[in-house]
């Protein structure tokens, strides 16, 4: 299967061959006493639009996925800041409470991956906000129960705009699978298509270049 810029390559090589061909009443004469008449170069017509019109629909969702890709991360960079911020301070606040320290996931370094963080970050807010002795250690630092609830609620955020990313990367595999297999058989069919054609219109320089088909000067 063709990919980037060959995909194009391969739609305007079978548009030019097909459309050319049904538009020149010669060629399709020449065309026609190899098997090629004008209803299975139609047939070709229909393989190549199916195929056009599934990449578009391919773009369109890879397009959909890339933005549900920066809503999160944007999501995410904005409450990595607000938790990294409160995770320092309750680093000094319970600097001698292994045991807090252990509940609200203290030591160590965060976790590079979008669910491991999510993990580290829930375990930080949900432990703190039910825990009251953690609340009055952390208020007295200026972090309170309402701006640990705003904290939590980024985590939310982040969480819907992950699910609406996963669908969208669902719908582009699923979009691409099917552009793939639609190019697949426009491919096959365009092989054998130009490989008779180069002996339908043998000599006919002319008549193959119309349809893409370079022909070699000869030496």
């Amino acid at each position: 299967m063709p990919i980037d810029r060959s995909i194009n390559t391969l739609l305007s090589q079978a548009q030019l061959a097909i459309d050319n061909a049904l538009n020149n009443p010669k060629i399709l004469e020449y065309l026609a006493d190899f098997g090629y008449t004008k209803a299975k170069i139609q047939q070709g017509k229909q393989l190549y639009k199916t195929a056009a019109a599934a990449q578009l629909t391919q773009q369109n969702e890879a397009g959909g996925q890339i933005s549900a890709t920066t809503v999160v991360n944007e999501a995410w960079e904005a409450a990595k800041k607000t938790y990294m911020r409160f995770l320092k301070v309750a680093r000094v606040a319970f600097k001698r409470n292994s045991g807090v320290a252990t509940q609200l996931n203290l030591s160590g370094t965060r976790k590079k991956s979008l669910s491991g963080w999510l993990a580290q970050a829930n375990q930080f807010y949900q432990n703190a906000l039910g825990d009251k002795a953690i609340l009055l250690a952390l208020k007295e630092f200026g972090i309170t129960e309402q701006k640990l609830k705003a904290g939590l609620a980024e985590l939310s955020v982040i969480e819907q705009a992950n699910l609406v990313q996963e669908k969208e990367k669902g719908e582009a595999q699923a979009a691409t699978q099917k552009r793939d297999a639609a190019l697949d058989e426009l491919q096959d069919w365009l092989s054998d298509y130009l490989a008779v054609a180069k002996v339908a219109l043998e000599g006919e320089a002319q008549l193959l270049e119309g349809l893409g088909i370079l022909v070699r000067s000869p030496a």
